[in-house]
């Protein structure tokens, strides 16, 4: 991992969380071309509703990737689907926005066992340069929003005690958004990572944890996470996905939840079953290997660190607000453009339904 703070950031980040500490369990917060999300624990997200209890989430994510990290270039490979084919060096990335309108639903079936459902709506915004450093070099613009890949999870609690829960999750990732989008080009499909889905069944483990240090007063949690999706029709499969949390929540008022948790991720290189093929700026492009075999896609995968400070307010019964601010503090995107402060804002609100 290579570390991409100044020190000055860091001891902004480190005194923030030391000042703020990080919600009590169950009210509060806890690629190639552009393709992050933000990921952290929220704690009203993570735990397990009480039997009979509807607890909605809504949250808006945002995540800008267009850091040019120290001795990299943003130069990475065309996936061209249509051809079975990675060519190398062939896009400079510019920037991705990437937007996401998640509802996210809990429901608890017994006083250990519940049902999530998460409903990602994706708004994704990339530039990249393509046959760059070409005199045919052409930045191209794409777009594209509507239903990323719903999540259906079940979560049971092996320790349900007065200070403490342990939830278990098992879950499936159904490829119910958009993956054969075309490009400006007709008949041209876009690259896997700027479409709306995996395009295939995604496996997720989930294991959280909480403890009440002072009752009502501080908590502390953890969290760990674990996707593996299968490779889709195009002959794509998207990496495997690690993720990491822990933190600490303040109840500093009856209204108000200070939060703070560290957050690592480690994504594992795609895979695509293609051709491969050098691209050359000043001169013709030429085949590496035509044969068709399973390619690792070297500029995907990533290893990042994030700070996340954040608070909630208990603004009505039943219903809060929180806001989170993920900083990063390493980050390592293989030659690809890194992703930057994120912002998560949301609102939950509990339904007693039986």
């Amino acid at each position: 991992m290579k570390v991409r703070a100044s020190h000055r950031a860091i001891f902004i980040a480190t005194s923030f969380a030391l000042a703020t500490l990080p919600v009590l369990p169950h009210s509060l917060v806890e690629a190639s071309c552009g393709s992050t999300t933000c990921f952290l624990v929220i704690g009203s997200q993570a735990g397990v509703s009480q039997k009979g209890l509807l607890t909605a989430n809504m949250i808006y994510n945002y995540i800008p990737q267009g850091t040019l990290l120290d001795g990299t270039t943003g130069i990475i490979p065309a996936v061209k689907v249509d051809d079975r084919q990675i060519v190398l060096d062939e896009h400079r990335e510019i920037r991705t926005i990437n937007q996401f309108f998640t509802l996210d639903l809990n429901y608890g079936v017994t006083e250990r066992f519940a049902v999530q459902v998460t409903v990602p709506t994706i708004v994704r915004s990339h530039r990249h340069l393509i046959e760059q450093g070409a005199t045919n070099e052409e930045e191209q613009l794409f777009t594209d929003n509507g239903l990323g890949d719903i999540r259906l999870t079940g979560k049971y609690n092996i320790l349900p005690t007065l200070r403490s829960l342990l939830v278990v999750g098992i879950g499936i990732e159904l490829p119910t958004g958009k993956f054969n989008t075309q490009t400006n080009v007709p008949k041209n499909t876009q690259e896997p990572t700027l479409q709306l889905s995996r395009g295939n069944v995604g496996l997720v483990g989930t294991l959280y944890q909480a403890y009440e240090l002072l009752p009502h007063r501080l908590n502390q949690f953890s969290s760990v996470s674990y996707r593996h999706t299968f490779r889709n029709n195009n002959g794509y499969q998207f990496g495997d996905e690690y993720i990491l949390s822990g933190g600490l929540n303040y109840q500093a008022l009856n209204w108000l939840v200070l939060t703070g948790q560290f957050n690592w991720r480690y994504l594992v290189h795609d895979n695509f079953s293609s051709s491969l093929r050098q691209h050359v700026p000043a001169g013709a492009s030429f085949d590496i290997d035509t044969a068709i075999r399973d390619r690792r896609v070297p500029t995907t995968g990533s290893t990042t660190l994030m700070f996340t400070p954040g608070f909630t307010l208990n603004v009505l019964p039943q219903t809060a607000l929180y806001v989170n601010v993920q900083i990063p503090v390493a980050r390592d995107f293989n030659n690809n453009l890194a992703q930057g402060v994120s912002y998560v804002f949301g609102i939950t609100r509990s339904f007693q339904l039986f």
